[in-house]
């Protein structure tokens, strides 16, 4: 019979006590009481923060949106299809936040940041980002001065868009918004700027034709697609531009620069709208909840062009928002048209009368101005604004009357002319040389003794015969307009006029 000493019992349970180390983990638990319409109403959840992300029993990924004395409404990321009452809820404990870095470039992703484009799954990110990120501050801040340059005339000659700006591309359904912004992303070839394109509750058709065109200019390797096409849940379409400007702030915060297209924040909106409705928050005007301005607001202040200790990178934003029969007194558009610095209006007038892209000059307007041009374009583009404004306002007044002297039809002549100059085809977008040679060509009248319809065939035969002239090589190596390049441009354009008039004269031809 083996005798039990009592201090080692003692010993053996002092041994046991400073050993012990049980952990206690709390876990959240839910349990859902009604679903249906993409909104599940969830009782328990106690200790669950505002925009937490949840998950359900059957895979489902869900976030809290409002919390209220009894219950919580979550909004569902996926159709929910298989919840039912009594459904269990976890809370994960994280904001709704996604995986960002540079493997994204040349993807197509959905608002959660995973692949659709078919091309296997993403390296694993190291690095994640709150889909809500707060804007940089004003200290952070410096004043937009760095152009962007869209390679149309039209705007980078009057309606200048700098690095950090936001710019809002506004009008009527088939205008040619889209076009603006995808001619916009081409035009950044070759100059380091990243560019995101955020699709919102498009045809999958649309979004696919904008992929077709970005892969046949080379565009995709600097380019990530964030889609949440029509069919996609409401809750999708209203991540989607929160997606983009995360990944986009990736970029920024390293000191890059990015340009984002929120293609179009009317979508969001209604998703929003559709979302608040159906979690009882009380409507607004139009139908809209309260803080849908806030839904705009913070995610446009994200844009910004950095000081120099935050790395100097950017993000310029251009939103765009669908107006109903060029109605620009509506809910979402003055909302929008308040935050953006300045707009380029779009209208279907101007459209249906062949001028594409079809920009109302008169009523756009960059809020940032010259600033964000370069020195060159600085230079010429003065003397076109003041020539088309004269134009607009002589051609209202000519209507009334028959007979006019000479000077007022040699200024209606040459206005005429300087609007066939600002047209353009999709896809082409032009380099800072050209579009100078474009607008000296017009002001200084090299274009005045051309039939109007001649005035496109004569930019295209003058864009070809500026190749290698050491005009464009000095202008875009300097980006200055001084004497010397000047002396170059005038004596190019007066060789190719020459030319030009020839081969009218002998085949009728160019």
């Amino acid at each position: 019979m083996v005798k039990i000493q009592p201090d080692e019992i003692s010993s053996i349970i002092r041994e046991q006590i400073s050993n012990y180390n049980k952990q206690v983990k709390i876990a959240n638990i839910g349990t859902v009481f009604q679903v249906g319409d993409g909104i599940a109403r969830i009782y328990g959840l106690d200790k669950v923060m505002a925009g937490e992300l949840l998950e359900f029993t059957d895979g489902t990924v869900g976030i809290a949106l409002n919390l209220e004395s009894k219950n919580v409404g979550a909004v569902l990321m996926g159709q929910g299809q298989m919840l039912q009452e009594g459904s269990v809820v976890h809370a994960t404990g994280r904001i709704a936040q996604i995986p960002v870095g540079d493997q994204f470039l040349g993807r197509i992703v959905n608002p959660l940041a995973r692949p659709i484009d078919g091309q296997g799954p993403l390296q694993e990110s190291q690095q994640t980002r709150l889909l809500e990120s707060p804007a940089p501050g004003i200290i952070a801040r410096q004043s937009v001065f760095e152009p962007l340059q869209t390679g149309l005339v039209a705007i980078d000659s009057m309606i200048p868009i700098g690095r950090g700006q936001r710019e809002l591309i506004i009008g009527d359904r088939q205008t040619g918004k889209t076009s603006i912004a995808v001619d916009t992303i081409l035009n950044q070839k070759g100059k380091s700027v990243y560019c995101i394109y955020v699709a919102i509750g498009q045809k999958a058709s649309s979004i696919a034709q904008v992929v077709s065109t970005l892969k046949k200019q080379g565009a995709m390797e600097y380019t990530i697609i964030v889609a949440a096409p029509a069919d996609s849940p409401a809750t999708l379409q209203y991540l989607a531009p929160y997606t983009g400007a995360t990944l986009a702030e990736y970029f920024m915060y390293k000191g890059g620069h990015t340009l984002v297209i929120y293609d179009d924040l009317s979508k969001q909106a209604q998703a929003y709208r559709e979302m608040s409705l159906l979690l009882r928050r009380p409507p607004g005007r139009e139908a809209f909840p309260g803080d849908v301005f806030y839904l705009h607001s913070r995610l446009l202040e994200r844009a910004a062009k950095l000081n120099k200790q935050m790395g100097g990178g950017s993000m310029t934003a251009l939103p765009i928002v669908e107006t109903q029969e060029g109605d620009v007194s509506a809910y979402i558009p003055t909302n929008v048209i308040s935050i953006t610095d300045g707009q380029i209006f779009l209208s279907a007038d101007i459209f249906n009368s062949g001028i594409r892209p079809a920009i109302n000059v008169g009523i756009s307007v960059s809020r940032v101005g010259s600033a964000a041009q370069p020195k060159a374009m600085k230079k010429v583009a003065g003397q076109l604004k003041l020539e088309l404004a004269q134009f607009a306002e002589l051609e209202a007044f000519s209507q009334f009357s028959s007979d006019l002297d000479q000077t007022t039809q040699n200024q209606l002549a040459r206005g005429q002319r300087l609007r066939e100059l600002l047209k353009q085809s999709q896809a082409s977008p032009l380099s800072l040389g050209d579009q100078v040679a474009t607008i000296v060509a017009g002001t200084q009248g090299y274009i005045d003794s051309i039939d109007v319809d001649q005035v496109g065939a004569y930019l295209v035969g003058l864009r070809k015969f500026l190749v290698n002239t050491e005009y464009s090589k000095t202008i875009e190596e300097t980006q200055i307009y001084d004497e010397a390049v000047e002396k170059s441009l005038k004596e190019c354009l007066e060789n190719f006029s020459l030319q030009f008039s020839a081969s009218l004269n002998g085949t009728g031809l160019i």
